[in-house]
């Protein structure tokens, strides 16, 4: 019985670290979108540079971070 909920957390912990990921590369990805549309307007190409390059540097990290383990 002890062994399954074990097996269960580690489950569990390894979905949320990978679900964790997934959405740091989905916001990025919009970020980095949004950056773009906003900078082709010369009004907005300063906030549209800014929130491009969090959106690349939140995509780069969901895709190459590493995530300790807490347990």
């Amino acid at each position: 019985m002890a062994v399954a909920g074990f097996r269960q957390r580690r489950w569990l912990a390894a979905t949320e670290r990978v679900l964790g990921h997934v959405a740091a590369i989905i916001v990025g990805f919009v970020m980095m979108v949004v950056g773009l549309g906003l900078g082709v307007t010369m009004v907005m190409l300063p906030v549209g540079i800014v929130i491009g390059l969090v959106g690349v540097a939140i995509f780069v990290g969901g895709l190459f971070a590493r995530i300790p383990n807490q347990g």
